[in-house]
């Protein structure tokens, strides 16, 4: 059974699951789902079709669902998705998705999301992620799991961050940012890979080496970007430890839009 505080306001068709917990004040909308044993703090605003998965810890001051930041946004049906487990601390602000994209805004499970962080419209968030205080997020930005972005960054919109990055703090990130790398500054720049966060992974010595590697191809050996690309998947061929961070950078660089970071 839910426990809701007499002062919140949860809507006639909300659905609430088992333990889930509602803060003074708060509201939760007619559409809104929280799954089981999710907790709202007081003072927040969950609405929109939002779906929020189970044993999250949502603390206070909160605006989750509410519309995009968007003009072109008429009242399309669009949602917003959340996972499982997240820490979401207080004072952000996640907005539904539009029509111009996939309608969705995603955030997965397990991530760590610190206070005044901005998801806007059509953002797409992996897992076991780390967003420090006021990260922005621009619309239809991309991150792939385990991204740590510092505080007080701005990523731009259409943005792809990807997996297992580091991003600096007060960095302004405008360009995509390719699996592993440590990046930090305003130009942005490529300062090595997070060879520390891949350790506290469980990354072992070979594997690391290879990312080593591929962070060489791209930006240590005067190669075009076409050249590093051939060369890494080469490198999938020559170490099959590491194919499959080889297949990891490989489809990112294949799928890059704004160019990468350099």
């Amino acid at each position: 059974m839910a426990s809701i505080h007499p002062t919140a306001i949860v809507e006639s068709g909300a659905q609430l699951g088992e333990n889930v917990t509602i803060g003074a004040y708060t509201v939760v909308r007619s559409q809104v789902r929280i799954g089981e044993g999710t907790t709202i703090g007081p003072h927040c605003v969950i609405e929109g079709r939002t779906t929020i998965g189970r044993d999250n810890r949502i603390f206070q001051f909160n605006s989750i669902g509410a519309v995009p930041q968007d003009k072109k946004y008429a009242g399309e049906p669009t949602e917003l998705h959340i996972g499982d487990r997240n820490m979401v601390r207080e004072f952000c602000t996640f907005n539904l998705g539009t029509a111009q994209d996939a309608g969705v805004t995603r955030i997965g499970n397990d991530n760590w999301i610190m206070a005044y962080v901005h998801i806007a419209h059509d953002c797409q968030v992996a897992d076991r992620t780390t967003l420090a205080n006021n990260t922005t997020l621009g619309g239809h930005v991309h991150l792939g799991d385990w991204v740590t972005v510092g505080g007080l960054t701005g990523i731009h919109q259409f943005v792809k961050i990807g997996a297992h990055v580091m991003v600096g703090f007060g960095s302004a990130v405008s360009q995509d940012v390719p699996p592993f790398m440590l990046v930090d500054g305003n130009p942005l720049a490529v300062r090595g890979f997070n060879i520390e966060g891949l350790r506290r992974r469980g990354f072992d010595v070979p594997r690391i080496a290879a990312v080593k590697q591929m962070h060489k191809l791209l930006y240590r050996e005067g190669k075009t970007f076409q050249q590093a690309r051939e060369a890494i998947e080469a490198l999938g061929r020559e170490e099959p430890h590491a194919a499959g961070d080889v297949a990891l950078m490989s489809a990112f660089l294949a799928g890059a839009t704004r160019g990468i970071a350099r």
